[in-house]
């Protein structure tokens, strides 16, 4: 075999070369394809770019949806979202990847608009926009309404139609935007903050005719609901038919089925109401005629039981000397009680004088003085007694007494050991004795025991 020929035959490829000889195998392939898959790792960074990965039981490839077609998707894109989407099929070099490059995607199984529709309504709610709590009563009359549609549309006639029918001297101002297409919701958004702004009406309604869900889209967008729960005047929305349910239905103070039912749901027939103004008028007058005729009957019984005043008068000045009379009694006794009262605490004051009470105080101490010191002296004399006493039974207890009686203290020399036995000294010892007078120093010849 020859080597040489083989190698001039085998062509070798850099690396960006093949790259780009399967990039263009690819694309000329594969010029724009429909894939059906779930979506995994999605990812919305601050570019605005979609990617994520499509997957099924057996493979996965990469996509991307570039920011430019990004606004066009009435949804967002969820991980675990079955879809199917349309792109071409590109070789990413620099990692060696292919990947798809997303011009259109759909969920599947429900439409891309109603998947959108139940997003922002999730949204909206988990936010409160659409809290009973916050939406506002109607006034029972309206005196001006403001209208926010399309002059030339069926339900700004349907509406007027009905309200000048039920009540035609009602002021209403009709307020021109796009209610379908591009850029409808943000025209009907900036028209609701004029009218807060700058009228002053006391309803506005939101409406338009009955269309598709695409028709009525504008309906359903989040800066619409959130102008509306901003809105300081009631918002009536009345868009389509009955079964059609938008997002400003939700936000909205008040959902009317059609433009013709929210002019009926405004204001109330003015034939029904003069009808209840009569029988509320009627009512009154029977109410009043009944109240009449008890008070003349109230009047007739009291009128029967009234006496003549210049009697009342008489009797009044009766009393009046009758209570003068009484009193006088009453002053004179009590100030008799008050000096009866005056001259008992005078002679308690007497009998308490602090002079008296000095004087006797005075009496009590000179009394105790006197038998404070009788006491003293008894006790001096009773101690002086006891104490000579005590020096006879001391003087008949002292040893010189003893001694005096003709005894001896005897003592050994030279420790000076008072003998109590002669067992203590023996011959030749010398002895001292102890006399009443005097002291004799003496020698031991002879122990006789006893």
């Amino acid at each position: 075999m020859d080597d040489s020929g083989e190698s001039e035959k085998t062509k070798i490829y850099t690396v960006s070369g093949l790259s780009e000889e399967i990039k263009s195998l690819l694309e000329t392939h594969f010029d724009f394809v429909w894939v059906e898959g779930e979506i995994s790792n999605f990812r919305a960074p601050a570019s605005g770019h979609f990617y994520m990965v499509l997957k099924d039981e057996k493979a996965q490839i990469r996509a991307v949806l570039f920011r430019p077609q990004t606004r066009y998707l009435k949804f967002m894109p969820q991980d675990g979202m079955k879809v199917i989407v349309r792109g071409r099929v590109a070789i990413y070099e620099p990692r060696g990847e292919y990947q798809i490059i997303l011009d259109y995607m759909e969920p599947l199984g429900v439409g891309a608009l109603a998947l959108a529709f139940e997003q922002l309504k999730k949204k909206l709610a988990a936010q409160g926009v659409f809290d009973q709590s916050l939406k506002k009563p109607l006034p029972f009359l309206p005196q001006r309404v403001a209208v926010i549609t399309s002059p030339t549309g069926a339900a700004i006639r349907d509406f007027l139609k009905i309200i000048r029918r039920r009540f035609a001297n009602l002021e209403i101002i009709v307020v021109p935007v796009k209610v379908q297409g591009e850029g409808a919701a943000a025209e009907m958004a900036a028209a609701l903050e004029l009218v807060n702004r700058e009228l002053d009406v006391d309803v506005i309604v939101l409406t338009r005719g009955g269309g598709s869900l695409e028709d009525l889209w504008a309906f359903n967008q989040e800066e619409l609901a959130l102008a509306i729960r901003a809105s300081r005047v009631p918002v009536v929305s009345a868009v389509g038919h009955e079964i059609d349910v938008t997002i400003s239905d939700l936000a909205a103070d008040l959902r009317a089925p059609t433009p013709s039912g929210a002019a009926e749901l405004l204001v109330k027939e003015k034939e029904t109401l003069k009808q209840q103004i009569l029988q509320l008028q009627v009512r009154l007058q029977s109410g009043l005629q009944s109240d009449l005729a008890s008070l003349k009957e109230k009047l007739r019984f009291l009128s029967k039981g009234l006496r003549d005043p210049r009697k009342k008068l008489a009797d009044s000045w009766l009393r009046l000397d009758d209570m003068e009379s009484r009193l006088g009694r009453m002053m004179a006794f009590a100030i008799m009680d008050r000096k009866r009262t005056l001259a008992a605490a005078e002679r308690a004051l007497l009998l308490y004088s602090p002079l008296k009470t000095i004087s006797g105080f005075q009496q009590k101490i000179e009394f105790q003085n006197r038998t404070m010191a009788m006491m003293v002296a008894r006790k001096l004399k009773d101690c002086r007694m006891a104490m000579s006493v005590l020096q006879e039974r001391l003087k008949a207890m002292s040893p010189m007494s003893v001694l005096g009686r003709g005894y001896s203290i005897a003592r050994k020399l030279p420790e000076r050991w008072v003998l109590r036995s002669s067992a203590q000294v023996s011959p030749g010892d010398r002895v001292s004795l102890r006399l009443a007078e005097g002291e004799l120093e003496c020698l031991v010849e002879k122990i006789v025991s006893s």
